[in-house]
């Protein structure tokens, strides 16, 4: 879904990007987590019905519309989103400094979350929100919380290959017997954080190296829709993708045209990535209790079904919420990849370009 960027002038900061509620808590979320609805304002004697805030979003347009929309008929409260490339947002949020109008940012990957972060440009979550969802899915400082996750997955052709040929490990695919059968699409934030951890895993120069073997054996796709597309009517056998490219390929061209499927790197490989999703509200934003509140509802179960339902195919984090249009639950491939080991992303960058991938 979402590319990363890059322009010369503004490098730097997008190389960065791709980088309590206690009081005003809305009914239902303290406890079960289960309704937010407007009698919140109660508790705020009605400050926030009648207000609106702006989200910069990185994530699936239609989902959060639908979660918009439905956030502003149980609070009143009513969320512009402006949706684009999470690493784009990231560094106009840079840009405009404290006279930004964004109030929450809601982003793919934590690799953006985290540069706004390490600037001290969020806010402090409440713990009501952030007790919503595993503690492991959210911010170590606490300054975003995890909202959805998904898991990397390689997508191969079932007319050329077989589920036992699915390779083991990603660093698999950079040696010869894959050459002229891949594709990969380096331009989108989700392969970015694949890259961290080969970098964490093997050292800069490993992953140099497995870059280098992976561009030999590729052909280059500019987004990850057209690298499933490839795949399934074979122009490519396989490639790296998040899983719900290809739930959406199939829905979209019906199950009878669909020739592909997924395959999943083993338990502990780097490719073996789940990772979240997340939403912070900006430290200088003017409406910090609205804002917390579009969080506070982003973490509840009826924005949770919202997510399991919709057609981002995504894994909602609440518990007792199950995405039952993924085949695969979320436990299988392991833990969600802490944010801390993903970082900024700014090293796994600059290695794309210079091994020209990006």
């Amino acid at each position: 879904m979402s590319r990363v960027v890059l322009w010369s002038a503004r490098r730097s900061a997008v190389l960065a990007a791709a980088v309590s509620l206690s009081s005003l808590v809305l009914a239902g979320c303290s406890g079960s987590n289960d309704s937010p609805n407007a009698s919140s304002d109660k508790a705020s004697g009605g400050s926030l019905r009648g207000q609106t805030i702006t989200v910069y979003s990185g994530q699936h347009e239609q989902t959060v519309s639908a979660l918009a929309k439905d956030f502003q008929a149980r609070t009143g409260v009513k969320a512009n989103v402006r949706s684009g490339d999470e690493a784009e947002l990231a560094n106009q949020i840079l840009t405009e400094g404290p006279a930004s109008p964004a109030d929450v940012f809601f982003a793919e990957n934590p690799p953006a979350l985290t540069t706004l972060e390490s600037r001290g440009l969020l806010a402090k979550v409440n713990a009501s929100t952030l007790a919503a969802v595993p503690s492991a899915d959210n911010s170590a400082k606490s300054d975003w919380v995890g909202v959805s996750a998904r898991e990397a997955a390689f997508v191969y052709n079932t007319g050329k290959l077989k589920a036992p040929q699915v390779p083991a490990g990603v660093k698999d695919l950079a040696g010869p017997a894959w050459k002229g059968k891949l594709g990969i699409a380096p331009s989108e934030t989700d392969f970015t954080p694949i890259v961290t951890r080969m970098i964490k895993t093997g050292g800069e120069v490993g992953a140099k190296s497995w870059l280098e073997g992976l561009k030999a054996n590729s052909k280059v796709y500019g987004s990850n829709e057209d690298l499933v597309a490839a795949v399934n009517r074979g122009e490519v056998e396989g490639g790296v993708i998040d899983h719900y490219y290809w739930y959406r390929l199939r829905d979209e061209q019906g199950a009878a045209h669909i020739q592909s499927a997924l395959g999943y790197f083993k338990q502990g490989d780097p490719g073996a990535l789940v990772d979240v999703s997340g939403a912070a509200v900006l430290s200088h934003g003017k409406h910090q209790a609205a804002a917390q509140a579009f969080l506070a509802y982003l973490t509840s179960k009826p924005a949770q079904q919202i997510i399991a339902t919709s057609e981002s195919y995504e894994y909602p984090l609440a518990a007792g919420v199950k995405n039952t249009k993924v085949s695969r639950a979320l436990t299988a491939s392991g833990p969600v990849a802490p944010a801390g080991d993903l970082g900024d992303g700014k090293d796994a960058l600059q290695l794309l370009q210079s091994v020209g991938l990006l």
